[in-house]
């Protein structure tokens, strides 16, 4: 697969199944299943959370769930196939999303991971979060987690006012 084949697109309650499975076996390992068909459903369906897919051709490649309030934004779910990681894939959901969640006002987006997941930690960092917190214990009381915060703005600061796209003058 090639970043080419892989198409991005809001999820819709057919992915629910799919995402649910990539949890599972990507994120959830040894932690018990939370975000079952049902839940993800559930989430896919939230106006205030976010469902991007990464499609290729044939399957789903990747997956983000993101749930945005006032100024934050909190990245729940993550996880890209196997055989289509370190193509790029997660770097264009996680593009994706700071620019939605920037554009909706919010300040930050924050993110958990387990702390001996290299790859995600790395990720993660360079893409502009920043680690702030470690929680022993934060995951069954048995894993501990790192959580991360990316600022896309100062909290409380003025947003920036609206204005209306420029005329097009090749009319």
């Amino acid at each position: 697969m090639t970043l080419r084949d892989a198409v991005l697109r809001l999820g819709q309650p057919g992915d629910a199944g799919a995402i649910a499975a990539m949890s599972r076996d990507l994120i959830e390992t040894g932690l018990g299943w939370e975000y079952r068909k049902e839940r993800v459903a559930r989430m896919i369906a939230d106006a205030d959370t976010i469902a991007l897919v990464a499609h290729d051709p044939l399957r789903l490649a990747g997956f983000a769930l993101m749930q945005m309030a006032d100024e934050r934004a909190h990245l729940a779910l993550l996880a890209v196939r196997p055989d289509c990681q370190r193509l790029g894939v997660a770097r264009d959901l996680l593009a994706w999303l700071a620019e939605s969640a920037q554009t909706a006002g919010i300040a930050t987006i924050h993110v958990e991971l387990r702390a001996d997941n290299a790859a995600a930690h790395a990720l993660y960092r360079g893409v502009g979060f920043e680690e702030t917190l470690r929680v022993p214990g934060y995951y069954r009381g048995r894993e501990t987690a790192i959580r991360m915060m990316r600022m896309l703005r100062a909290p409380g600061a003025a947003l920036p006012a609206w204005r209306p796209p420029a005329p097009d003058d090749s009319r």
